[in-house]
């Protein structure tokens, strides 16, 4: 009763989230459950493909001079390779595995946490509750830095080529950032009147303080900041579009003769239906007043603001649907590298043709990470979105926040003079310092609350939302070219 039941049951799960970690996991069972490796083949399966007696020197006795003589073999050699189902056991080897195991666990139990306090302010009014599913919706979005951890390690690789491409797509996403910024609402609906909310705010709070000669900086120190979190955001989508658009293109070649080719496509190109849906010109003005026939069908402002957040969670679900799909189709890079391979002459190593395959099944929680992420990223900071004053139902928001002033620092209590020992003196004293301070603790949370107003977090989720799905669509159909036509 004391901590209210939203803080209980947050508490709960994050107790049940730690116990139950090592027992039942649904990052595991992504992984461990339908999906095939490939063995890589021994040596002595390679000799006798080529035709040739297995030596029987050990590798320490094949140095002559100093010089290693690795076992060749022909490239054009009868290579099938062993499938075997993915088990636990196996992806205790996967890079970044324990990343990948926190990350997607903790997204199902926020997810949860969503939804029963979705379920407990339809039941009750709680408005004047802090709304914990939105900070689990928020702390999700913050813990996705598992592609920041990938960019840094490909940041420390020696070969630059990595390195070469975040940059350039850093680069890429800073200079559109810079020209998305400068449209107007009246064709990106993103909700960036809350960044003048933020100045006017902040110019109250300033001239109370007497920093008001700050204030033209601020302003132009957060569009500065916001592009550049744009080109950091275009850096870190760079590869998992690059690997999205190849996962996408094996996928369907390995469901031709099936329906789920549709959904393959519609999966790709949702993040373009997320672009769209916050481009006024053509979601609000044409989609809300839809013709049809001699009559038009006029949607309210909040019934598509609710269609629209129900467009995206459901796309979101159906890109998370195709998960093992794409995944699998990763995992047949090995025996599509194989049939590569018998295409070219020469000889080749039974060690390069051995690190090949099994590097393939080692990256697999690297991939996984580059395929999820980004649609954990779109969908939870379209859930934050709407805890920030939308509806499911398309009913009128409760939120509408405007220009909140800054409240001024309160002053402390005086302190009534009289005849007082020693220790009634210094108790008294230490009484009066922490009046004080709780007093400025107070106007700082209270400054910085009419500062970070909702309609602000609005405006920014909403960016950050298009944004994400604007750098896939760049990055994958980059990718879609490059596999297409230069590969």
């Amino acid at each position: 009763a004391l901590m209210g039941i939203q803080l209980v049951v947050s508490l709960l799960t994050a107790s049940i989230m730690q116990r139950m970690a090592p027992h039942c996991s649904f990052a595991r069972w992504l992984l461990c459950n339908g999906l095939f490796r490939f063995k890589h083949p021994s040596e002595g399966e390679l000799c006798a493909l080529a035709g040739k007696q297995m030596p029987k020197t050990n590798r320490r006795d094949r140095r002559q001079n100093g010089e290693s003589t690795p076992l060749t073999v022909p490239k054009d050699i009868d290579l099938h390779l062993e499938k075997a189902p993915v088990n636990a056991m196996d992806a205790l080897v996967l890079r970044f595995f324990l990343e990948y195991q926190w990350l997607i666990d903790f997204a199902v139990y926020a997810t949860g946490v969503f939804l029963f306090t979705e379920c407990y302010y339809s039941v009750l009014d709680a408005s004047k509750e802090v709304n914990i599913g939105a900070i689990w919706c928020v702390l999700t979005v913050l813990f996705s830095k598992a592609l920041h951890m990938l960019m840094s390690h490909y940041f420390r690789s020696e070969e630059g080529g990595e390195r070469s491409v975040c940059l350039a797509f850093g680069f890429l996403g800073l200079l559109v950032a810079m020209l998305v910024l400068v449209v107007r609402e009246d064709y990106l609906e993103f909700g960036l009147e809350g960044f003048s909310s933020l100045f006017d705010n902040l110019e109250v709070f300033a001239k109370q303080q007497g920093y008001a000669d700050w204030v033209p900086v601020t302003k132009l120190t957060v569009k500065l900041g916001l592009a550049a979190f744009c080109a950091y955001v275009g850096a870190l989508m760079a590869f998992p579009g690059l690997r999205l658009a190849q996962t996408h293109l094996d996928a369907v070649q390995m469901n031709l003769d099936r329906p789920l080719i549709i959904l393959l496509h519609m999966s790709f190109l949702s993040p373009v239906v997320v672009l769209i849906l916050w481009v006024k010109p053509i979601a609000r003005d044409f989609l809300a007043k839809a013709p049809l026939g001699k009559t038009s069908i006029t949607v309210s402002s909040d019934a598509f603001d609710s269609v629209r957040l129900w467009t995206v969670v459901a796309l979101c679900v159906l890109r998370l649907a195709l998960t093992r799909y794409h995944l699998q189709a990763y995992l047949n890079l090995a025996p599509k590298w194989v049939e590569q391979m018998k295409k070219e002459a020469g000889r080749i190593a039974a060690i390069d043709i051995q690190r090949k395959v099994t590097r393939v099944f080692c990256y697999l929680s690297v991939v996984t990470l580059q395929y999820v992420v980004p649609v954990l990223l779109i969908l939870f900071s379209t859930l934050a979105l709407k805890a920030l004053g939308f509806s499911w139902d398309g009913a009128s928001a409760d939120v509408n926040p405007g220009v909140t002033p800054a409240s001024p620092l309160p002053t402390a209590a005086p302190v009534i003079s009289g005849a007082l020992d020693e220790d009634e003196e210094s108790f008294e004293d230490m009484e009066e310092d922490i009046q004080v301070t709780v007093a400025r603790l107070s106007e700082m949370l209270a400054a910085l609350r009419s500062v970070l107003t909702p309609l602000f977090f609005r405006g920014f989720f909403a960016f950050f939302t298009w944004w994400v799905a604007a750098c896939q669509v760049i990055s994958s159909l980059f990718g879609i070219y490059f596999h297409q036509y230069l590969m």
